[in-house]
């Protein structure tokens, strides 16, 4: 039975959650079968084009909105170091987020893992992959590689169940409660308010509430701590090894190794590159880093 719910506030297409996802792997591992996490899509945009502003990211606000997108991505890139390919924005711009949203949410009548499978999938796809995943057809291929049941992702897709369930995620984004407020991580997209992405939410089983709210989501030990308030335990500590890792999670990003084999960046950079020579492990170069995936 799990002790707490985790109502976790992103976007697909949101660099900021991108680089908050070495400290979310460390909590989901940390806190094993304690937390079940709802994904609350947010929308990020209707619609992309000349007429799109997004207050955080100063997007629509220069001569070019995706010449802002890729300035944008490029500073969190820097700052989040995780691997990233902005030129999505000159060569296969997306239309929208929504579809993408909307599919999450289907996925996630499969569960909440196969939700955060999905999700994982189809971030990887826009974060460095540079992968138009904004229409049906891109979104049900990525399915089968987020080990779905796609049979039943496709009816779910089209299903007014899931589009109910993004609309509903909408609303909860557009109405941030006062602890966001008072956090100072309520942001303004296409003329909304929202919460700032990434957030999370923790609900105890007595119904208490600890949020951790904007770029806190991206800490560790702020994600830890909320979940020891909400009545959840730790059930792994300590170090995981990288082939570990991989098989727990799938790919992963230079720094979420670092983050769950707690080893600091060069020598988990050695350990790394010595599985890639002794084939092992298969480095996956992006414009601003490397992932690693089993041989």
């Amino acid at each position: 039975m799990m002790t707490a719910q985790v109502r976790f506030y992103t976007d697909p297409a949101c660099p900021w959650s991108w680089a908050a996802e070495p400290a979310l792997r460390r909590l989901m591992w940390e806190f094993e079968g304690e937390l079940e996490f709802a994904w609350v899509m947010g929308g990020l945009a209707r619609r992309f084009g000349k007429e799109y502003r997004d207050e955080e990211g100063r997007i629509g606000y220069g001569t070019d909105c995706f010449a802002d997108l890729m300035s944008h991505w490029l500073v969190v890139a820097a700052d989040g170091q995780m691997p990233t390919d902005p030129r999505i924005w000159i060569e296969n711009p997306l239309e929208s987020t929504y579809p993408a949203c909307q599919a999450v949410k289907a996925a996630s009548e499969q569960g909440w893992e196969a939700g955060y499978r999905y999700l994982r999938r189809v971030r990887e796809g826009i974060m460095f992959e540079r992968r138009k995943l904004d229409h049906s057809d891109s979104l049900i291929a990525a399915a089968g590689q987020a080990r779905i049941d796609r049979a039943r992702f496709e009816i779910d897709l089209r299903s007014n169940a899931s589009l109910e369930a993004f609309a509903a995620d909408l609303e909860e984004v557009r109405d941030p409660p006062p602890e966001a407020r008072e956090a100072g991580v309520v942001r303004r997209t296409e003329g909304h308010e929202r919460i700032g992405f990434p957030s999370a939410l923790f609900i105890a089983v007595d119904g208490s509430r600890h949020g951790v709210w904007g770029g806190m989501a991206r800490s560790h030990p702020a994600l830890r701590d909320a979940a020891l308030a909400a009545g959840a335990e730790r059930v792994n500590e300590g170090a995981l090894e990288p082939l570990d890792a991989i098989r727990r999670f799938g790919r992963c990003a230079t720094l979420e190794l670092e983050v769950l084999c707690e080893r600091p960046r060069p020598v988990v950079e050695a350990e790394l590159w010595g599985m890639a020579r002794d084939w092992k492990l298969k480095p996956v170069s992006a414009l601003t880093g490397t992932l690693w995936e089993r041989a």
